[in-house]
């Protein structure tokens, strides 16, 4: 199966390039921070440097393997559903599930190992980086120096593998149990409908989200300084990566609400309300990212401008121990986007790079490129607007609960440009990366794209 594995990622390594890439970012934005680690315990690190740095540290690996594997196993799972004929084949000469269950598990840590190799140099430079804005903010101080090393390669390597082999025994298990047939069927429409397992998870991380912010509105109201955001912050987290769980049926539902006036915009649009029908278990894929990226942007943000309001109309003078809680939350925060962002950009092109041959068909048949193009425009426009709307609902449970902990009112502070800034961004990502793709795709002849 190893020797498999390995011709498999040769023949295809187009067909990896995503699940490769939410890896290769996460094992760098992981052995960064790490490497925050390896600077805590050099010698001639102050205790409070020591302290700041390890926070850091600790924090982004337990929120860096959650958010890797949510990751790897998303892109992963859409790999394995886009080689759906090399599976039929498979099972069809006797591959049993135990072969083609060990043949994708040892894809995903060849790739896992690749990923980590080539991510130290850059994870090295920006460990220095993430040090330097530290020092920069008098978080520590100037006399420590970076150091990469045992705590880094550790973290890099160990929560990679771990992630990568999770996801390959997720996507693998699905895949192995279907049938030949199903296993077609499924790649060529998808399956709208959730495992138990799947609804459970989600099930749990939502009462996560939701314990959290009722704790927020009740045990910390009234505390002082950064307390509320040590369970207001997760809560939008933990909340987002519910409705993410759920993001197949939620895209059902945003498109039977849109059906209506995607048909009325003439074939394009028709042909967008039919994909996003019959294709809605792989193209979820894109709208979780969306969902993590608003709702923990809409949610943090709002969180600061209302602590920010409140302190200054206080007249509070912040604190060191304030401003490294500040400063803590606001670099996981942004590892957090920066992360996800990518995964919206990387989940948006594989799905719309796998549809070659499906462009090229619609082109044969009399569509121009032009209505191909508007039809990902209606698509994306969906996918956006969904994402957007459920991440704006998982932000509230951050932004509610904080506002009524710290001014005793539900109605946050902040200007509703931030918002809007973020719906914008979270928009155009979706909407820019799939008309790029699919421009791109459509440079191959039709008739070469249709036989591919």
């Amino acid at each position: 199966m190893l020797t498999l594995a390995l011709n498999s990622l040769r023949r295809r390594s187009g067909g990896f390039a995503a699940s490769f890439l939410a890896m290769f970012c996460g094992a760098m934005i992981l052995m960064a921070f790490g490497s925050l680690l390896d600077t805590a315990g050099a010698k001639g690190v102050d205790p409070a440097g020591e302290s700041t740095l390890n926070v850091l540290g600790l924090v982004v690996g337990g929120w860096g393997l959650l958010l890797v594997t949510f990751a790897v196993t998303s892109t992963l799972t859409l790999s394995v559903r886009q080689r759906a004929a090399e599976m039929a084949l498979l099972k069809n000469i006797g591959a049993t599930p135990g072969q083609i269950t060990r043949m994708i598990t040892g894809e995903a840590l060849i790739l896992a190992v690749a990923a980590v190799s080539l991510a130290i140099v850059p994870a090295a430079y920006t460990g220095g980086w993430l040090l330097d804005r530290l020092t920069a903010n008098g978080q520590i101080a100037t006399s420590i120096t970076h150091h990469f090393g045992g705590f880094a390669i550790h973290i890099g390597y160990g929560v990679t593998l771990v992630a990568a082999t999770a996801a390959a025994l997720t996507a693998a298990r699905r895949t192995a149990r279907m049938s030949a047939t199903a296993s077609l069927l499924d790649a060529a429409a998808g399956d709208a409908r959730m495992s138990r397992k799947r609804v459970a998870a989600a099930a749990v991380f939502l009462f996560l989200g939701t314990d959290l912010a009722v704790i927020t509105a009740t045990a910390m109201r009234g505390k002082d300084d950064f307390e509320p955001m040590a369970t207001a912050g997760p809560a939008a987290i933990w909340f987002s990566i519910g409705l993410a769980l759920l993001a197949p049926a939620l895209l059902r539902r945003v498109t039977a609400w849109l059906e209506g006036p995607l048909q009325r915009r003439g074939a394009a649009g028709q042909l967008a309300a039919l994909n996003l029908a019959q294709r809605t278990g792989p193209m979820s894929t894109a709208v979780m990212p969306i969902i993590l990226f608003t709702g923990i942007a809409t949610g943090t943000l709002y969180m600061q401008a209302t602590d920010n309001a409140v302190n200054a109309a206080s007249g509070i003078t912040e604190t060191a121990d304030y401003r490294n809680a500040e400063t803590t939350n606001m670099i996981v925060i942004g590892m957090i986007l920066l992360f996800a962002a990518i995964m919206v950009v990387n989940s948006l092109v594989a799905t719309t790079v796998d549809r070659r041959r499906e462009f090229g068909q619609q082109r044969l048949i009399g569509a121009t490129p032009r209505q191909v193009l508007q039809m990902v425009a209606g698509e994306g426009t969906v996918l956006a607007a969904t994402g957007v709307l459920f991440g704006t609902l998982a932000s509230l449970v951050t932004i509610i609960p904080f506002s009524i902990a710290r001014s005793g009112s539900p109605v946050p502070h902040g200007n509703v440009l931030l918002y809007l800034a973020v719906a914008a961004i979270a928009a155009a990502l979706a909407l820019a990366t799939s008309l790029a793709a699919a421009h791109r795709t459509l440079r191959t002849p039709a008739i070469d794209a249709a036989t591919t």
